[in-house]
């Protein structure tokens, strides 16, 4: 595992009803889409499970270690929308500015809140569009209208922006 960090490997944005409302792939060609909603869906019992334990922080930490590669961690918004992160342990050949940070083993739930706040901000800022709906999103609302179509997150500057994240973060960054 020398020469290679941690990266990003998914991005997941799960609506309060448990529907999949954007996933993003780092790389995406190298990744494999079906395999990478299964495990989103998979993370959903871990969210229920933790919900009656928690109060006031939102961060679930280590949802669950896929294997020793791939590690899920989750967060929840106070609306109900879950952000799940998937990591690939050995993601990435390491730059020069990793150095002190390709000789950590494993993460730390710290090393993922700039990428969890992060995106809270970007899906505040698409809240924040008059034209984006949230109820549009819901599949309770897609089959009471017998509505025909995608329940997914279609803003272009929303999906730049979960891209921009997961290609930016790295062990150890504070701000994204």
């Amino acid at each position: 595992m020398t020469g290679r960090v941690p990266s990003i490997a998914c991005i997941g944005v799960i609506g309060k009803h448990n529907n999949p409302l954007h996933i993003s792939l780092f790389p995406a060609e190298e990744r494999a889409p079906l395999e990478f909603q299964f495990l989103l869906s998979s993370c959903l019992d871990i969210f229920e499970a933790r919900l009656p334990q928690k109060t006031v922080d939102q961060d679930f930490g280590l949802l669950q270690a896929v294997d020793e590669r791939l590690a899920m961690y989750g967060w929840l918004t106070n609306t109900g929308v879950k952000f799940v992160i998937v990591v690939d342990m050995e993601g990435r050949p390491a730059t020069a500015s990793d150095s002190k940070t390709s000789t950590a083993v494993g993460l730390r739930d710290a090393d993922m809140k700039p990428a969890f706040r992060a995106l809270q901000t970007a899906y505040i800022m698409l809240l924040r569009n008059p034209f984006y709906s949230p109820d549009e999103h819901s599949p309770l609302a897609a089959n009471a209208e017998k509505r025909v179509g995608s329940t997914q997150i279609t803003s272009r500057k929303f999906i730049e922006e979960v891209k921009r994240i997961g290609e930016a973060w790295a062990p150890g960054i504070t701000n994204i």
